[in-house]
């Protein structure tokens, strides 16, 4: 890949999967996996779909002991720690939004995983402004697993192709899903 930045990505499913996909990124045609429900032009919380649009990317977290450092990229990038998490409890009223764990009684995600899943994120800015209760939550642009298993409506990509991926993309780049 060039080391120019792309203001646009484009994501598209394959014709015969529609869990996995491609994301265009100037020349460069780089796997993923998608949503187990594949695109959806309305997204629900639960549903698995990956929201069809054009989303910004808002920056995101890596682990650190993962890492030998930041990995570089132009976009906002934080360590994560063992307390991060992401609220996905449609009745609360961070919904939506990175949380403290613990946190009893609420529906989250934990963002600092064992599996290697959230070593790299990137908040696709999905249901960010407004946020709609109900309507999705936790929409990133993270690592894949092996043989690219479907997501909850996540974009993932091989860990390798998202560190590449990230030094070309900026505050200004769109990603387009469907």
């Amino acid at each position: 890949m060039k080391r120019t930045t792309v203001s646009y990505l484009r994501v598209r499913a394959l014709v015969a999967d529609r869990t996995r996909g491609q994301v265009l990124a100037g020349a460069a045609v780089i796997p993923c996996a998608l949503g187990r429900s594949g695109i959806a032009q309305t997204k629900r919380e639960g549903d698995g779909a990956s929201p069809r649009g054009a989303f910004r990317l808002r920056g995101g977290v890596y682990r650190p002991d993962h890492f030998g450092g930041r990995p570089r990229s132009p976009l906002p990038l934080r360590p994560s720690a063992p307390g991060d998490g992401w609220c996905d409890d449609t009745r609360d009223r961070r919904y939506n939004r990175p949380i403290r764990l613990p946190a009893p009684g609420v529906g989250h995600e934990r963002m600092w995983r064992e599996d290697g899943l959230y070593d790299l994120v990137v908040d696709l800015d999905y249901n960010r402004g407004p946020i709609r209760r109900g309507h999705g939550s936790a929409i990133f642009l993270h690592v894949a697993r092996p043989g690219y298993l479907p997501t909850e409506g996540c974009v993932a990509l091989k860990r390798s192709d998202l560190v590449r991926l990230l030094r070309r993309v900026g505050p200004r780049t769109r990603l387009r899903i469907g």
